[in-house]
């Protein structure tokens, strides 16, 4: 089974917009739904908090402390389709910024639930 992390837009996550933060991506994720081609191993759900700086530390802890590094990288669908989208980076950015650190494939999106 794949091994995964997910980043999720914090901003959504805790103003509510639809993003609890996230049994989309969960459930997408454990049924093989949306961006996944099978069911996955969820071992990291990580928040991105504004603007930004903590994503690439918050992923290399979480990596560190679960002694597991995910097979891909997947930017939540609720951050990569943001409406109005985020003023600090584009999801694209910032899937290449954590693709250039880690070496782990980022894909943008998670689900098409709505």
């Amino acid at each position: 089974m794949k091994k995964i992390a997910v980043v999720g837009c914090g901003a959504y996550m805790d103003s509510g917009y639809g993003c609890p933060g996230e049994w989309r991506c969960l459930k997408a994720a454990a049924f093989g739904e949306g961006s996944f081609d099978d069911p996955s191993a969820v071992v990291a759900f990580i928040k991105c908090e504004c603007p930004g700086r903590t994503v690439l530390p918050n992923l290399g802890m979480a990596m560190k402390v679960s002694e597991t590094k995910p097979d891909e990288i997947y930017l939540s669908s609720c951050l990569v389709n943001a409406k109005p989208g985020c003023p600090y980076m584009k999801p694209e950015e910032l899937a290449k910024m954590i693709e250039d650190k880690t070496g782990i494939k980022v894909t943008l999106g998670t689900h098409d639930y709505h």
